[in-house]
């Protein structure tokens, strides 16, 4: 996928027109136009901009990756999840519990669900 197609399919996904982007970038109309053809490339202020605004890195727009920055943070969030002793070792002992237990910590679970929502 080209820079140009990313920056296209991002700002779909955002429901921005290129009007919209150009607005809120502080560049002019025809530019964001330009570069979502492939006619012209941002400058690197311009590229920065684009990634910050979109929480994407410059390499993603680039074609570099397809991992966007997102997903990588994701990623690296439920690594140290799953890296927590306490937790592994509570998980542990859940894998090991009979089916009536798990059914008792699942009601246990939602309660404690329903009262963060209620925050």
């Amino acid at each position: 996928m080209t820079l140009g197609e990313r920056l296209r399919s991002l700002r779909e996904k955002a429901g921005l027109t290129q009007k919209e982007l150009a607005s809120r970038l502080n560049a002019p109309n025809q530019n964001i136009s330009n570069y979502e053809r492939g006619f012209r490339q941002p400058d690197y202020e311009t590229l920065q901009k684009l990634a910050d605004y979109y929480d994407v890195s410059t390499d993603y727009l680039l074609g570099r990756t397809d991992t966007s920055k997102k997903e990588i943070d994701d990623e690296k969030e439920m690594i140290e999840f799953f890296n927590n002793p306490e937790l592994n070792l509570f998980f542990k002992e859940m894998k090991e519990a009979p089916e009536d237990q798990l059914e008792e910590m699942r009601q246990i679970w939602e309660v404690i669900k329903k009262r963060g929502q209620n925050k």
